[in-house]
């Protein structure tokens, strides 16, 4: 899912342990609370005392969020930096972490601190008890509108109801723990239009839920207002449910049947009263809605071919343009003083 990338490793000497735990952090415009997000981070990891990696995708922010994330990464042979060509999108970005990590456990976390990492033991415990995933679900959501959590509440409860037998766990974003196994599952499926939460669920594998109380932002701006949520709303029903399509053929009919007695009426009335030119307003109230009812199954079918239009080109999700990682190494000689090694540029493909 990537063309060509740059790769930069630095050379420090000794020998890093193999992660066991993959922190996986999409990010975008989100220099204001970075700092932060790496002070919790780190002080939770060394309390877990296991190998770590955190992968930071940088999802072509305009601020200084890409140039700390290559900073924290030259000097840090925990943190790697993937830096996107451009704006991809979060659930590409997200993919594209998900596709280098290279733990045991994988677990992901948005960069606003709103999922809170002090849960990460918490989380790994249930792993350990035989969890493939542990979805967190939400309990409160501070600093969010009523508006916002109803919308949230009925989305949920409305997507299990139409996508059969898989079920989204009610309330859980992407905030969640999955297993090696689980991840290398869903890193094989080879769909454009990715809803995340969806192929977290579609998956399947043993889940755990956990309860948690959603923070409020530790710094900066929600890149998500009501349209953003709308359309990824939309997408989710539209990636894993034809129940809109079929919600067209039903109002169809419904249409045609209402159609079909309004005309008998029209017939009777004729017959047994006469024609006194009444019913203008009727008309053009008809020609009105069966107009809507066709330009919504127009669009709606449009949707759906949309989606194969893109799933037909085949494109990439995204494209890695830098790759960052302090690579270390066991020195030849080992009464040596180890040294940083200058940075190498490789490119793959």
């Amino acid at each position: 899912m990537q063309n060509n990338t740059t790769n930069q490793t630095f050379d420090a000497g000794q020998s890093a342990a193999t992660p066991i735990i993959s922190l996986i952090i999409p990010v975008y415009n989100e220099i204001d609370v970075l700092p932060l997000l790496f002070e919790r981070v780190r002080k939770v990891m060394q309390q877990v005392n296991l190998p770590y990696e955190m992968v930071m995708v940088d999802d072509g922010s305009k601020d200084a969020s890409s140039q700390y994330l290559i900073e924290q990464a030259q000097n840090d042979e925990c943190v790697k930096a993937l830096i996107l060509s451009r704006n991809f999108g979060k659930e590409a970005a997200l993919s594209a972490g998900l596709e280098h990590a290279c733990g045991e456990a994988i677990i992901v976390l948005d960069a606003d601190l709103q999922n809170p990492p002090e849960l990460i033991p918490d989380m790994l415990q249930k792993w350990r008890d035989g969890a493939d995933i542990v979805a967190m679900k939400r309990r409160s959501r501070q600093g969010e509108s009523r508006a916002k959590q109803l919308g949230s509440y009925f989305y949920y409860r409305i997507m299990n109801r139409i996508t059969g037998p898989m079920r989204i766990p009610e309330d859980t974003g992407d905030f969640r723990l999955m297993s090696r196994r689980s991840l290398d599952s869903l890193n094989r499926l080879p769909e454009r239009n990715r809803y995340m939460k969806g192929l977290f669920a579609w998956v399947g594998y043993p889940t755990h839920v956990m309860e948690y109380d959603v923070a409020d932002r530790a710094a900066g701006q929600t890149k998500w207002n009501y349209f953003n949520l709308f359309g990824l709303a939309f997408e989710g029903i539209t990636s894993f449910s034809i129940a809109p399509l079929r919600a067209m053929v039903i109002l169809g009919l419904i249409t045609a049947l209402l159609g079909g007695i309004f005309g008998f009426w029209i017939v009777f009335k004729t017959l047994a009263f006469g024609n006194d030119l009444d019913g203008y307003p009727s008309i053009i109230a008809m020609i009105t809605f069966l107009g809507g009812v066709q330009l919504l199954s127009i669009g709606v079918l449009g949707e759906y071919v949309g989606k194969t239009y893109f799933e037909a080109k085949q494109r990439p999700l995204f494209i890695i343009q830098d790759v960052v990682q302090k690579i270390v190494k066991k020195s030849s000689n080992t009464s040596a003083t180890p040294t940083k090694g200058t940075p190498v540029n490789v490119t793959t493909d």
